[in-house]
């Protein structure tokens, strides 16, 4: 069956008749294809790339200009699952018409169907404004990464009362502001579950327990392809890496021992041309 094409007003549906929600990161079109013949919903073209594809220690270093050179290889592999790109730290904190400009450009030039943004009631009206000139705008709050050194580090949200009210009101408020979606990363699972009733909208968990409408993990870290990273909230589907790796040892093992290229990998004469060069 071939798979129907997502929208934004479809999520909302889904949240409606209690359907789950799955969104996966993606960063180029080879992965992005095969996210595309799955039955995930969303891809998120995440900052993340900063740590997974660029080499980065925090996801503030990344450009407006690196998530259009990764949200366009995505884009243009995919044609039913929604595309939405991430908002690079810089590219919105200066007002909101740098906010529109820069989203803008995520979709007319990356081919996005939609952004997100990280921060809680103080990005309110900024969304407000975006989502008035068409753009549809998924809110992140909880831990955000682009802001991690404000929060003392990766640290687990919504421990207590006034977190979780603050949680709540800057779900609500996102809201209001007219946000799509609101991603809530790193926030213990009974406030997820408080913000995900209050809401209209849909949520979308990153270890934020299981009352989510939806949950989003990235690609390299559910596929496995660094052994060395664990953390609670990631469930390894693959160990890619190991995997990568073996057969990385064994093309220079073959290379170097003769095996490989053999005759049924190389290309030969035809017999007859053969003998008129000897």
């Amino acid at each position: 069956m071939a798979k129907k094409k997502v929208t934004i007003p479809g999520l909302q549906l889904k949240k409606e008749k209690g359907e789950k929600i799955v969104m996966v990161t993606a960063y180029d079109y080879a992965f992005a294809k095969i996210a595309e013949a799955s039955d995930a919903d969303i891809i998120l073209v995440g900052d993340s790339l900063g740590n997974v594809m660029l080499g980065y220690d925090t996801t503030v270093p990344v450009t407006l200009e690196d998530m259009i050179h990764h949200t366009r290889p995505v884009a243009r592999a995919v044609k039913n699952t929604l595309v939405i790109a991430d908002m690079p730290f810089g590219s919105y904190q200066c007002g909101k018409e740098q906010a529109i400009e820069s989203a803008i450009r995520l979709m007319k030039e990356g081919g996005a169907h939609g952004v997100k943004i990280e921060g809680g009631e103080e990005i309110a009206l900024t969304v407000q404004a975006m989502v008035k000139m068409g753009i549809p705008v998924m809110a992140h709050i909880g831990l955000t990464p682009q802001t991690v050194s404000k929060l003392g580090g990766y640290k687990i949200q919504g421990r207590n009362e006034e977190a979780a009210y603050g949680l709540v009101e800057a779900a609500q408020t996102l809201e209001e502001a007219g946000a799509f979606c609101v991603l809530l990363e790193c926030v213990t699972k009974e406030v997820a579950a408080m913000v995900t009733e209050k809401l209209d909208v849909p949520t979308i968990g990153i270890g934020a327990g299981a009352e989510c409408d939806g949950q989003v993990l990235v690609l390299h870290d559910m596929l496995g392809f660094d052994s060395g990273f664990n953390q609670v909230f990631v469930k390894k589907y693959a160990n890619l890496g190991d995997t990568i790796l073996q057969a990385f040892n064994e093309f220079v093992a073959d290379v170097k021992n003769g095996s490989f290229p053999d005759d049924a990998h190389s290309f030969a004469m035809d017999a007859e041309e053969l003998k008129k060069i000897y």
